[in-house]
């Protein structure tokens, strides 16, 4: 969210309609992502009073709070619009996290100290406005998962990151396989800088070579350099379930016969609709985890069409 203009949509109301309005909103495949919502209680001595929270990178229109109310069926909610001061937010909000241990990784920001363990990749990742930071849950489950899929004896030699933000899981999956093509992909030409500088940082080679990253601005799957250089042997999605759902056919078709998808960013509750997604596409499941309410699902495309 930059810094040069932001807004804030607040609704009081009880918990369970505030509970229900975040449940709604799960299942709003056409949400506009640069609405971040979440709901949270007002006082620990008051916990059926709630409050919904939604950011926005402008000032709320018609459309916007319609958007909002939509998610309160039964419910006349009263939408207080503040404008808020020029921080960024999503810098602000990441600065003091603690270091993450997950698989084979150790993700820091530059206030602590790498531990420079055998066996353990220490990332040096600052809070930035792109995200994936090592701290969601999300980001650490796909680290632990690119672990386990080491161990179990995945060859990988051409994979991409799409919706990479900060270029995180492409560094450490490059560094899990080091002589692979890596191709970095966001809809955010935000992280075109943040992915380079964090490469460097990191002493993470840049360029179209193996051992190197290749960082490109793309909607998904759509670039000419995604299909040049496809297909892949793994593909890593660390986003949202719409875009999930949406995308899954065209995850499916940039993959070799037997290749890897590892998909985030989902809640378990929409699980199984990207799942469903996934095996229209040709994709089956390998392995899952959740962490927290999220679920990290590694899938894998079908070596031939009617193989189940």
């Amino acid at each position: 969210m930059s810094a040069e203009e932001s807004w804030k949509i607040t609704v009081h109301a009880p918990r369970a309609v505030i509970e229900a309005a975040l449940l709604a909103h799960e299942d709003a495949w056409d949400w506009d992502p640069e609405i971040v919502l979440s709901g949270s209680e007002v006082a620990e001595d008051r916990p059926d009073d709630w409050r919904l929270e939604a950011w926005l990178p402008r000032k709320p229109g018609k459309a916007d709070q319609a958007a909002i109310r939509a998610l309160f069926a039964g419910y006349a909610p009263r939408l207080e619009i503040e404008r808020l001061p020029d921080v960024d937010w999503v810098t602000q909000s990441q600065q003091g996290l603690d270091p993450i241990r997950a698989g084979r990784f150790h993700v820091h920001d530059p206030h602590h100290a790498p531990l420079n363990l055998p066996g353990v990749r220490d990332l040096c990742i600052p809070a930035s406005q792109a995200f994936g930071t090592g701290q969601h849950a999300t980001t650490a489950g796909c680290l632990a998962m690119l672990t386990h899929m080491k161990a179990q004896g995945l060859v990988v030699r051409n994979l991409a990151d799409i919706g990479t933000g900060t270029g995180l899981l492409a560094f450490a999956a490059l560094h899990l396989w080091p002589r692979a093509l890596a191709t970095a992909s966001d809809i955010d030409h935000v992280c075109l800088d943040v992915v380079h500088t964090n490469a460097q940082l990191n002493h993470v080679p840049l360029g179209a070579g193996a051992g190197e990253v290749t960082m490109l601005v793309a909607d998904g799957m759509n670039h000419p350099l995604l299909a040049a250089r496809g297909p892949y042997d793994l593909v890593i999605a660390n986003i949202l379930a719409g875009p999930l759902i949406d995308l899954a056919p065209d995850f499916g078709r940039s993959l070799v016969p037997g290749g890897h998808l590892l998909l985030a960013g989902l809640l378990e509750t929409q699980e199984a609709q990207v799942r469903r997604a996934c095996r229209r596409a040709g994709l089956r499941l390998a392995a899952r985890l959740v962490n927290g309410d999220w679920s990290i699902l590694w899938l894998r495309k079908r070596h031939r069409v009617g193989e189940r």
